[in-house]
């Protein structure tokens, strides 16, 4: 059985009084979730930054190692290469064979060059990492402070947002998917969260624009779902005003 319009405004007026509820309890947090939030990706990106130092001075280290092998390769050669001149015919011979031992030397000049610049650049790579660490451990101390902040604020409330995520839990169940959306979307939109609201001394309780008589009444007899004109907001009903002598 379909609820009737007085019965969807009952679970909406009750769903808005829940999220309300667990605005001001996350109030209370104030910008420190996002303060986490904002410390843990600094942290995960200077990580990435130490991965890459890492992986670019193993890199280098790896091509050192390579120059180092082909200096070895070039100082048998040369070797080689003396010990032939040793037994050459002519002159030709001989020039050819100086010739490799120069170019293997030329070699031998440019890999040595090629390990200094290896070596300088890991120099500076090492610095920006000690850098990053320093970082790291600095960014981690104000992380580790935060969530403990936050977590002694969170477990002051903990009990009490658990209850009320489980009672807006069933509650939505209550509100069919359509005019559940129209509310999300409503309060998403809203700066202060309230996408139902009642009518308070003649006005909208979400801008607090006049509701015109006849709208009033409409909005009492509860036949129909009513939006604010100027705000969107769903007007779930009319608060009476106490009478001034009775007030008294």
């Amino acid at each position: 059985m379909e609820n009737t319009i007085a019965q969807k405004l009952d679970a909406l007026l009750k769903l808005q009084e829940i999220d309300s509820s667990l605005d001001e309890i996350r109030k209370t947090r104030g910008d420190l979730p996002e303060e986490v939030q904002d410390l843990e990706d600094e942290v995960a990106g200077i990580e990435t930054r130490l991965a890459k130092f890492k992986g670019e001075i193993a890199n280098l280290n790896s091509e050192i190692d390579n120059f180092k092998s082909a200096q070895k390769d070039g100082e048998k050669l040369i070797k080689k290469y003396k010990e032939q001149q040793m037994n050459v015919r002519n002159n030709r011979e001989y020039d050819a064979i100086t010739k490799e031992i120069e170019l293997q030397e030329l070699d031998m000049q440019l890999a040595d060059k090629k390990i200094n610049e290896a070596r300088a650049r890991i120099r500076l790579i090492e610095e920006d990492a000690n850098r990053a660490d320093n970082s790291l451990k600095e960014r981690n101390e104000d992380l580790k402070a935060k969530k403990d902040e936050l977590s002694q604020i969170t477990s002051e409330s903990e009990a009490e947002e658990k209850d009320l995520l489980t009672s807006r839990e069933k509650h939505t169940k209550k509100i069919e998917e359509r005019l559940l959306k129209s509310y999300q979307r409503i309060r998403g939109n809203s700066i202060n969260g309230l996408a139902v609201v009642n009518v308070s001394r003649g006005a909208c309780g979400g801008c607090f624009s006049i509701v015109p008589p006849q709208r009033q009444a409409d909005i009492r007899e509860r036949k129909k779902l009513i939006v604010c004109e100027h705000c969107g907001r769903i007007l779930a009903d009319v608060e009476s005003v106490e009478p001034i002598n009775q007030r008294r």
